[in-house]
């Protein structure tokens, strides 16, 4: 029987977060996860380029649940991959899980007060129900990135790739390579390639904050050798928030501060004769994400001169690589477009309710996780400030607070209602990130007061999700057939 209480949608960090959340504060609750693809792991199953890695510390990327214990603080792809599988293994949740299951299409009806889902498998559909579906199926489409339309590239005779869809076979030893962008991909793959390739070049339109930090941390390490696990890894996992928070606040409070901060520190790198222009971006810090990168390595090998950072445009590519607006010429052998990804929320699922189609941009955020209208269902969404798990634990422990009061106080559903007409509509994210600014039209949107407001804060979040009270103006809760609201 496809019958379930709750059913999970994506088995990657945040679906596996879920599911560790469910198993132990949710224990009688029966629950599937339906992963699209043929593997967990989400991101970090599907980027394989080379030295594909976090950029964010694991004490924080990690789950609340489940202690990060390799002494690594940023950790490479296939390490996290590993440590998704063995959260998996763990809490028995693998069992749990149905691969090659595409959701296309979720419809709710009231009078059940039930979720009828379709899935593809292979060619054909599969039917579940459920009364309460969590969405965990991150935010990018994960079957193409985002590649402009450069004018030539059909006349360039080396490979152009993205880095989404990385060949095994890729062999770039003693290759020129062009990596275009200047994101937390381009910076890298640009290191990483720099042991193999002759040279490489990151060719970027406009400069990205760029900080350096040890890959181990010492403080976290010392916690380890000296305090049982659980209560080193949230001693550091709380020294890395309060830090990172410190951080961000001080760049929005005083930007021209912030920006001297990270200048000083890049020009440390590569010393006095750099031209500081390629790190120096013409927007504030965290206007858009900074990059991290570990023990310097991006600035090494720009140092030493085995990589190399381009500002320009792209006029168009040639049969020898790419002609910049300026005049100069880029060979190459390899040009990798490390231009960013395709959002799409809820994996490009439709949503039906009682019979009406909804349109994604018609939604409201509640509390950064429900949408106004759309009965029992939850979406995780992390930090685009900090890191991601931080804001899906929370939700997951939202979600598990959520169910438990809804069957004890005999309630079949739970909807956000914007009622209220003094809440304006705002753009779903205050982040000028490209990616971000090509999608907003397509996304829902924020409301401009609590709890239609999307904090960016975990402190406000912990507040909220965590301790914060489950009844309020805006949600609203349908009784079960026969059960009287409110009782015990």
């Amino acid at each position: 029987m496809n019958n379930f209480d709750v059913i999970i949608v994506g088995a990657g960090l945040s679906g596996i977060g879920g599911a560790t959340h469910l198993m132990t504060e949710c224990p009688d609750k029966t629950f599937t996860i339906l992963e699209g693809r043929e593997a967990m792991g989400g991101t970090w199953d599907l980027f394989r380029y080379p030295g594909v890695r976090s950029d964010s510390d694991m004490y924080t990327l990690g789950y609340r649940l489940r202690p990060w214990r390799n002494p690594k603080a940023i950790a490479d792809g296939p390490s996290i991959r590993e440590y998704i599988r063995d959260t998996a293994r763990e809490f028995g949740i693998e069992k749990h899980i149905r691969y090659g299951h595409r959701v296309q299409k979720a419809s709710w009806n009231s009078e059940e007060a039930k979720w009828t889902i379709e899935a593809a498998v292979g060619q054909r559909v599969e039917t579940f129900r459920c009364s309460f579906i969590y969405l965990c199926t991150g935010y990018y489409d994960y079957e193409n990135g985002y590649t402009p339309d450069f004018p030539g590239v059909e006349d360039f005779n080396g490979t152009v790739i993205h880095p989404q869809k990385w060949p095994e076979d890729l062999d770039y030893s003693g290759k020129r390579v062009v990596v275009i962008g200047s994101g937390a991909t381009a910076v890298t793959l640009v290191p990483a390639m720099a042991d193999d390739a002759a040279h490489v070049t990151m060719l970027q339109r406009t400069p990205t904050y760029v900080i350096s930090r040890p890959s181990t941390d010492i403080v976290a390490n010392f916690f380890r050798k000296v305090l049982p696990d659980k209560l080193a890894y949230m001693l550091t996992r709380w020294k890395n928030i309060l830090l990172w928070m410190y951080f961000y606040n001080f760049s929005r409070n005083k930007p021209e501060k912030a920006k001297e901060f990270i200048a000083k520190g890049v020009k440390s790198e590569l010393g006095d004769g750099f031209d500081m222009t390629h790190f120096t971006p013409t927007y504030n810090p965290w206007e858009q994400r900074l990059c991290l990168v570990p023990d310097s390595d991006l600035f090494k090998v720009v140092k030493e001169g085995r990589a190399s950072v381009v500002t320009d445009h792209i006029e168009r590519f040639d049969e020898k690589g790419i002609r910049l607006k300026s005049g100069k010429h880029l060979d190459a052998d390899i040009v990798v477009t490390a231009t960013g990804l395709v959002v799409k929320i809820m994996a490009g699922l439709k949503l039906v309710v009682d019979g009406r189609d909804i349109e994604l941009p018609s939604l409201v955020s509640y509390k950064g996780m429900m949408y106004s209208g759309i009965p029992n269902l939850a979406q995780a969404f992390g930090y685009t400030n900090a890191s991601w798990t931080l804001k899906c634990d929370l939700t997951s422990e939202y979600v598990c607070r959520l169910l438990e009061y809804m069957d004890e106080n005999g309630y079949a559903s739970c909807t956000p209602r914007l009622d209220d007409p003094t809440v304006e509509r705002l753009p779903a994210l205050d982040f000028n990130s490209g990616y971000i600014l090509r999608a907003l039209k397509e996304l829902p949107t924020q409301g401009s007061k609590h709890p239609w407001r999307l904090h960016q804060n975990y402190i406000k979040d912990l507040k909220m999700l965590r301790y914060g009270e489950l009844v309020d103006e805006a949600m609203e809760f349908a009784p079960r057939s026969g059960a009287v609201a409110g009782s015990r």
